[in-house]
């Protein structure tokens, strides 16, 4: 189902399994954008199980202007100890570079808050590269906040599998 945003021709609507090359080429474009393209492992095989199985661990909205895709986001559920209730991570916010300005990413984040709302979870939230200016000046200008006094931890790759075998 599509649904109509406040921008004349651009809807939102959920990916479906039809979807995976779209949703990796995004994967990819945001790659390039975020200098980070050696890391992309996934692939549409990788996307279809991930995010169509009987039990998926993200979901994709995918946005379109004029009948084509220009954009997505792709989230999760995160919860939160100190509220008891749940809350919407946002992995990948990505629109074309030249479909940019136009308010989509706006609508395709306003959407997410929006089903925050609904759903009565209590946040969204987000990482941002810290050298992606015009992104932090676009949060900020939206209301979004910076978590001061919170980094980012990662185990991954060897150091994943080294901690592992410590049980």
């Amino acid at each position: 189902m599509k649904i109509q945003t406040r921008i004349e021709d651009f809807f939102i609507r959920d990916a479906n399994k039809t979807d995976c090359g779209l949703i990796l080429s995004f994967i990819k474009e945001l790659a390039e954008y975020e200098k980070l393209l050696h890391e992309v492992e996934a692939t549409e095989e990788i996307l279809h199980r991930s995010l169509f199985s009987s039990q998926p661990y993200a979901r994709v909205i995918i946005g379109e202007f004029q009948g084509r895709p220009v954009g997505y986001a792709l989230f999760f559920n995160n919860f939160s100890t100190f509220t008891g209730r749940p809350g919407i991570y946002l992995e990948d916010l990505y629109v074309s570079p030249l479909m940019r300005g136009k308010g989509f990413g706006k609508s395709l984040l306003a959407y997410l808050a929006k089903l925050a709302q609904e759903e009565n979870y209590t946040r969204v939230e987000w990482s941002v590269l810290d050298w992606n200016e015009p992104s932090i000046q676009f949060y900020r200008s939206i209301g979004a906040i910076p978590m001061d006094g919170w980094t980012v931890q990662r185990l991954h790759g060897k150091a994943l599998e080294n901690f592992a075998k410590k049980f």
